[in-house]
């Protein structure tokens, strides 16, 4: 099992909507993956590691296939179309790791 972290990093001043990136972009992105995508959870970012610190990350997901072939080809065919919706609920650029 393989993890995928698709991480916004907090900027000052950037958009992000979080009701959209839950409410509609990753129940489109599980629905383009069906079961390459076993299941998803999405993190909003509260505060950083020390009293007072802003969240790194502003929000993220983590979507966990059986493998990184798994991801790939669950993605790849929808990317263009996933990758289209970002616009609609952030400015930012996400940071991804497989782990």
């Amino acid at each position: 099992m393989i993890k995928v972290s698709v991480m916004y990093p907090n900027t000052p001043g950037a958009r992000f909507d979080h009701d959209y990136y839950r409410d509609k972009h990753m129940p489109l992105v599980k629905a383009r993956m069906g079961d390459s995508c076993k299941y998803y959870t999405v993190d909003k970012g509260l505060a950083g590691g020390t009293p007072g610190a802003p969240a790194v990350y502003v929000g993220m997901c983590h979507i966990f296939c059986d493998s990184v072939d798994a991801f790939q080809r669950g993605l790849g065919p929808h990317a263009k179309e996933i990758m289209a919706d970002i616009a609609k609920y952030t400015d930012l650029q996400p940071v991804i790791q497989i782990s």
